[in-house]
């Protein structure tokens, strides 16, 4: 079975950009507008990573810092004459980078949010050991996803849909026990919410919250005393 490689996304979403809005805009915008809601709770300075042509760029409150970054510079392309036609003065950047490699300080977001990204990454995995990083402590990564059903005949079909769905840029059969087991082992994160979301239920709506880094403790010393 073939994997995801960031090639092969580059040019799925580079076929996808004249006609993404038109195609996945009303499929998606429940979801889309579920994530920015659960962002803007948290307020400040978001990170929208995938952004894609920036059609959730004009949901987000203008008392919000906006960035927004893609693999895809098709995509970014429309989302910067989006930013122009609607006078977006709260985003603040939009760049192509790779989610896995972003080039922001630690803890600089109060919240990232990525909808319809995690399945579509070669390592998602190192994705959001990045998303973690680059969120402070208190603050939420927000993700919005299809999630591969557990069992079933549903769980059949999207194992045998899942090399064609490679070619067009996704991973169907994504499973939430990898996400669970992603935030067990990182240790600075945990669950807050996973909720599914229109239509039917097809996608989950996930938020983990950024925890402070323990601080060591010195250890114990024996003392004596006369």
């Amino acid at each position: 079975m073939g994997e995801i490689n960031n090639h092969s996304v580059a040019k799925a979403y580079a076929r996808w950009a004249p006609i993404y809005d038109v195609v996945f805009g009303a499929v998606f915008d429940a979801g889309r507008k579920a994530s920015i809601a659960a962002a803007e709770r948290i307020g400040g300075r978001i990170l929208d990573v995938g952004i894609g042509t920036g059609i959730s760029l004009t949901d987000y409150s203008p008392k919000n810092r906006i960035c927004g970054v893609d693999y895809s510079e098709p995509m970014l392309r429309k989302a910067r004459a989006r930013v122009l036609e609607h006078k977006l003065a709260h985003v603040e950047a939009l760049a192509v980078m790779d989610a896995q490699h972003l080039g922001f300080p630690d803890a600089c977001f109060d919240a990232v949010v990525a909808q319809y990204v995690i399945t579509t990454v070669p390592d998602p995995e190192a994705v959001l050991d990045e998303f973690a990083r680059i969120t402070r402590p208190g603050g939420e990564i927000i993700l919005i996803n299809h999630l591969g059903a557990e069992a079933g005949l549903q769980r059949a079909f999207e194992q045998g849909f899942a090399p064609l769905a490679r070619r067009l840029g996704w991973r169907p059969e994504f499973a939430w026990a990898r996400l669970a087991l992603w935030a067990e082992r990182h240790g600075g994160v945990r669950v807050l919410e996973r909720r599914a979301m229109p239509p039917l239920g097809h996608f989950s709506l996930i938020r983990f919250e950024r925890v402070a880094a323990q601080v060591a403790q010195p250890a114990a010393t024996a003392q004596s005393y006369a």
